[in-house]
């Protein structure tokens, strides 16, 4: 949640639609730099 935060401390938008719209873009932006950090790991012979 602390991540999310950083993002912003509330959603700005005023209806609720907008709401969730914002904040699927923010788990959007969140999943990308985890996505950059997780490590691929390939099997060597």
């Amino acid at each position: 949640m602390h991540c999310v935060k950083l993002l912003g401390q509330c959603p700005m938008a005023r209806d609720f639609d907008r709401e969730v719209a914002e904040l699927h873009i923010r788990i959007a932006v969140l999943n990308g730099y985890t996505a950059l950090g997780i490590s691929v790991t390939e099997a060597v012979r």
